[in-house]
Order: C-alpha cells, then structure tokens, then sequence
C-alpha cells in the first residue's frame, strides 16, 4: 500500500541534483524518455510534472541502466519543449518542491515513482535562517573571490536571494561540489540546516583555492549535465 500523502511521477533519472527554483535544460533522445515527454504534453499544464532523481549506481541510458537512485529528489515542472521531426525534444523544466521516494514502477516504459513532496520546515519568528543567509552570502562572495583569483573564467556574479531557502538552493546549485555533497544538501531537513552546511562548505572550498591556487577541472567536482 502506497504511503499516505503521495502521488505517483514520471521519474527521470540522472547524473546530477535539480534544486528548487533552478533551471533544468535537456536533450532527450531516448525513446523511453519521449514518451515521458509525450505523456506530459497530453496533461493540463499544471499537471506536466515529473520526478528529477539522481543516480546512486549505474548511467542514466541504456536498458537497465539505472540499478540505484537517491531516495530523495526534486519534482521538475516543464516550462517548454521543442520537438524535433524525428521525435527528439528539446526540453526546459524548473526544479520545484523536494520528494522523498518510496517505490518504483515499471508500468509505463519509463521508471515512474511513488513520492511524498516534503515541506521545506521553517519556524515561524526564527530568525536564525535570515542570520545564516546573510553569513552565507558573505562567504559565497569569498568564495567567488577566491575561483577568480585562482584563474576561474566567466565565475558568476548573480546576487544572492534574500530568501533564505532560495538563497540555500542557488548557493549549493552552483558552487563547485561532488554529486554526494550536492545531495546531501538537498537532503537537509530544513533551510537552516542546509545554510549551515553550506557556510562550512564555502570556507573550506574558499581556503583549498587559496592553497592550491588552482581552480578544481569541473570534470573532477561536479557532474556535468548528463544529455539523457
């Protein structure tokens, strides 16, 4: 028996961790996968929702490629798709709310999943997160600071929200992390939390930039966006 307060997904699983409120473009070629997107155009627009999860074992193609995901991920709501003649699609979905898994299905060609959205927890009058977020945005600066001075070409300059669980989701989607740190961010229990990960996380990424004075290869500390 599914648990209480779920619903059922399309999934699409990749090599990588969609945030809320972060942009997620992508190519998809697989025939599975165009019937997913297929299936979503059929739907009323605010329906057209589906369930970004990253892979724990395996790749994102192939058959049976997928033998391990996150149990936690985020729920993508498309924005647009462009379709090719020959059936391929160019897709625009932005992250929304954060799902935690339960279990999988296989009666569509594509994995669909059956997902409880979680609350972002905040308690009201706590002013801890408003704290954290502008501590947080000192060190995102410094951080930024140190890719340049490290010889980083085109490092963003975008301001940090003065939301804080918005400015929680920008900071650890574009900082400079390995797969299983973004994912444990996205699995933080609440904005606080995740902002005080993200504060040692920035100092230590600041200090090792500094001593190597090196810029880490992309390919090396985060999962490039995966083409399906």
């Amino acid at each position: 028996m599914a648990p209480p307060e779920t619903e059922r997904l399309p999934l699409f699983p990749l090599g990588l961790v969609l945030f809320p409120g972060l942009l997620l473009p992508l190519h998809v070629f697989e025939e599975r996968y165009r019937v997913l997107v297929r299936d979503l155009l059929a739907l009323p627009g605010p329906q057209q929702r589906f369930g970004v999860v990253a892979i724990r074992e395996g790749r994102e193609v192939g058959e049976d490629g997928v033998r391990a995901l996150h149990d936690v991920g985020c729920v993508a709501r498309l924005q647009r798709a462009e379709a090719y003649p020959d059936g391929r699609y160019d897709v625009v979905a932005v992250g929304a709310e954060r799902f935690r898994l339960h279990e999988l299905g296989h009666e569509r060609p594509y994995l669909t999943g059956q997902v409880q959205v979680l609350a972002e927890e905040s308690a009201a009058g706590d002013a801890e997160p408003g704290l954290l977020r502008t501590a947080v945005a000192q060190a995102y600066a410094d951080y930024l600071t140190a890719l340049e001075e490290a010889g980083a070409d085109e490092v963003a300059t975008g301001e940090v929200p003065m939301d804080p669980a918005a400015a929680s989701y920008l900071v650890a989607a574009t900082v400079l992390l390995d797969l299983q740190e973004r994912q444990a961010l996205l699995e933080s229990p609440d904005t606080t939390a995740r902002l005080r990960q993200e504060l040692r996380l920035l100092r230590r990424e600041a200090t090792l930039l500094r001593t190597l004075t090196a810029v880490p290869s992309p390919s090396l500390t985060r999962t490039p966006l995966s083409l399906n």
